[in-house]
Formats: structure tokens, C-alpha cells, sequence
């Protein structure tokens, strides 16, 4: 007799916060783009995702069948900046697997979403969360689960001890948040972890990612924007590729009048955002985020940046996101914390360290109204365009270097 149907996302909630964001924006700014966006594993996984194929299917099959029911929206509403018009639009609105084309190549599963961008932008965190939640639910054992409570419980305790030193602390206050919904492990798992966390170390643990976790464990839910909304701006037709960083800047300052003020830097590569980021930009966003690259080389480029332009770091917020561990996390503190306000976005480390070696897996935005979008990033690794010619044009525009 096959299992009973259980179903890994059971609330429209069970996302991260900068899918709302990015998404109330482009409701408001470019309501009639068109897009598309593909699932993609960058790793070899233990056995053959193609396996998954008819309960990936099954479960997108049931995320289409939610709803933003009145205490979703309720909740939603007591962020400021979100706006009333974009919740009464949530509460129409329907997920249709239409827009969802599921096959396997292969070994290989395929997933893509084509459609209106306000409709299939919220697909790619639930896509990933179904994929990993599948994909472990055959690799759970009591044995694993023992470790991953062993392993959290060591990671508090480092925790402590770390901070517990005098010479530990800087000018600044240490603040860790969850970013980990993409690549848990499970959603049970994910919400063992941020209680444990908002329980055990609620001074130095400031939020996450996750909208349903931090409404229901009480923590700040966290997060601006992601690389799609800047890569969108690629593939508009209204605005010239040169100015692609500034139209999204721009577009995002005149959505938030100052709320959600931390930008994302990598997209194109940091030394192209920064000559964007002018004293008008670096006034009206709170800090910036580091996703690829070095970060210390990242974190000097960005205060000199700063300096340069009379502004005082220590007003501005460095939040740092890029496959950190707490060992990571400290060592940023440490050389950073002085100089400017200190954020860490810690992701598969907390929400899937079980001793199973994650999947890295993302959904990425490839084409934006049938123009090619890429992201050239500060690591070559992390780079996504499938458009050669569109790559080269793009890094001849903003006078990147070839890598």
C-alpha cells in the first residue's frame, strides 16, 4: 500500500520574505512582464532526482490547491510595508500549474516555470523546499535526526562560548539570521531549529528568512531583495541594459520610502554596483549584501566605497550570506564589526547539517519578456546565463573585466 500523501508545504506563508517583497514591486512597477525561470542542481545527488519526478508533481499539484486565507493576510499586514492593495491582490490570487513544465532528461529533473513574472516568481522557494523535502524524506533515519540535534546542540554551545569572551566584542552588537528555507532539510526540521534557536540564543539570533517561522516563533521575519529583481530590470524594454542597476535601485527606493534598505551587490559583480551607487543610493539604503566572492576583499571595497563618498560606515549595515558557517560568521565579526553594523544570513549550515550532504539546488530567472537575463557575479562558479552572446554584451555594457 503506497504512504498517505503528505504534503510538504501547507501554508502559502512557507517562504521567504523577499519573495513578497520582490513581489509587491513588481505588482506595482511591471505587472505585464512575462518570464521564465528553471530549477537547476549544481551538485551530484546520492540518487537520481529524475526519481522524483511524479511527487515533485504531486506536491506542485497541491501548493496550486492553497490559498492566502484572511489570518495569512492579517499577518502580513502588520509589515508597513506591505501594502494594501498588493494583500488584496494576494488574496485572489491562485498558483496554476499551467505555468509549471515537469520532465526528466535522463537522470536529470527539469522543472521550469513561463509565464506572467508576477504569477511564477513565487514558484521558486516552494519548487526548492518540495525538491529537498522529497529527496530526504528517503534518507531520514533516527540516527540522522540524533545528529542533526547533536550538531545544532554543539553549534549554540560554540555559540556561547564565542561570545562569552571579552575580546570577542566589537563596537557593534553580533546578529545572526536563518536564511535556510531554500535548501532545508524539512520543514519539521527547519521549524525545530528556529524554536531551538529564538529559545536558546534569542540575543544574538535576530530572525529568518521564513515568513510562517518567524510569525509563529516570534522573530523578525528578514529579508530585502534577491538577484531577480535586479535581472529583471535586463530584460525590460523601457530601460537601457546601462542602467539596469539603477532602474532596480531607483524602482526599490520609490516602492519602500527607506524600509527594506539593504541591496544585494553581485549581480553584474561589486565594482559595477558601486559605480552605480552614488551618494544619492548610499544615503537611501541602510547597507548592503554580500552573496559571492571574497568577503573581506568585498567588506574593504565596500567601506572604502563608503569613505569615498563621506559616509560614515559605522551608520551603514554589512550583511554577509554566502554559505557561512558560525566559524565564518565570527571571523567577519571580528575584522567588520568595528567598522560597520554586522549581519550574518546563515543558511544550509543551520537548516541542513545533518550529516547528509545538502543538494545545491536554485530556480533562477533566465529570460525576462523572451530577452535573455544573466548574473555575472563576483564568483565565477555562481555565474548564470546560457546566452553567450547576451554575456558578452553584457560585461562589454558595464566594463567588466573577463574572468
Amino acid at each position: 500500500m503506497p504512504a498517505p500523501f503528505k504534503p510538504a508545504i501547507s501554508t502559502l506563508l512557507d517562504t521567504d520574505l523577499y519573495k513578497f517583497t520582490m513581489w509587491q514591486v513588481m505588482l506595482h512597477h511591471n505587472p505585464e512582464a512575462t518570464g521564465m525561470t528553471q530549477f537547476i542542481c549544481r551538485n551530484t545527488p546520492q540518487y537520481p532526482l529524475a526519481d522524483l519526478a511524479g511527487e515533485v508533481r504531486e506536491q506542485l499539484e497541491h501548493l496550486c490547491s492553497l490559498r492566502f486565507t484572511e489570518h495569512d493576510i492579517g499577518l502580513l499586514g502588520t509589515r508597513a510595508y506591505i501594502k494594501k492593495d498588493f494583500l488584496e491582490w494576494l488574496g485572489i490570487f491562485r498558483f496554476q500549474m499551467k505555468f509549471l513544465d515537469i520532465t526528466v532528461n535522463g537522470d536529470a529533473l527539469n522543472i521550469v516555470a513561463r509565464g506572467p513574472l508576477v504569477h511564477i516568481t513565487a514558484f521558486e522557494i516552494f519548487v526548492l523546499s518540495i525538491v529537498n523535502e522529497l529527496y530526504f524524506r528517503r534518507l531520514t533515519t533516527p540516527a540522522v535526526m540524533a545528529e542533526g540535534r547533536r550538531r545544532l546542540a554543539a553549534k549554540i554551545e560554540h555559540l556561547r562560548s564565542f561570545m562569552a569572551d571579552p575580546q570577542h566584542q566589537r563596537r557593534h552588537p553580533y546578529e545572526f539570521f536563518d536564511f535556510g528555507t531554500r535548501r532545508r532539510f524539512s520543514r519539521e526540521w527547519h521549524d525545530e531549529v528556529i524554536a531551538t534557536l529564538a529559545r536558546e540564543v534569542p540575543q544574538w539570533f535576530r530572525g529568518t528568512s521564513n515568513v510562517e517561522l518567524a510569525f509563529k516563533h516570534g522573530v523578525a521575519p528578514i529579508g530585502t531583495m534577491a538577484h531577480e529583481h535586479m535581472q529583471k530590470h535586463q530584460g525590460l524594454g523601457n530601460v537601457q541594459l546601462r542602467r539596469s542597476v539603477r532602474a532596480a535601485l531607483e524602482e526599490w527606493v520609490q516602492e519602500y520610502r527607506g524600509d527594506l534598505g539593504i541591496a544585494l551587490t553581485d549581480v553584474i559583480t561589486t565594482d559595477a554596483f558601486l559605480r552605480d551607487f552614488d551618494l544619492y543610493y548610499t544615503k537611501l539604503f541602510d547597507g548592503v549584501r554580500h552573496d559571492s566572492g571574497d568577503p573581506d576583499a568585498w567588506a574593504h571595497k565596500v567601506l572604502e566605497h563608503y569613505k569615498r563618498l563621506r559616509i560614515d560606515a559605522r551608520t551603514k549595515r554589512l550583511v554577509f550570506s554566502n554559505a557561512l558557517t558560525f566559524d565564518d560568521s565570527f571571523r567577519l565579526y571580528l575584522n567588520w564589526g568595528d567598522a560597520a553594523q554586522h549581519g550574518s544570513g546563515i543558511g544550509t549550515w543551520l537548516s541542513n547539517d545533518l550529516g547528509l550532504t545538502p543538494l545545491n539546488i536554485v530556480m533562477k530567472l533566465k529570460q525576462v519578456n523572451n530577452q535573455p537575463v544573466a548574473k555575472i557575479s563576483d564568483d565565477p562558479s555562481k555565474a548564470l546565463g546560457e546566452d553567450p552572446v547576451f554575456l558578452a554584451y553584457l560585461k562589454q555594457v558595464f566594463d567588466v573585466t573577463p574572468r
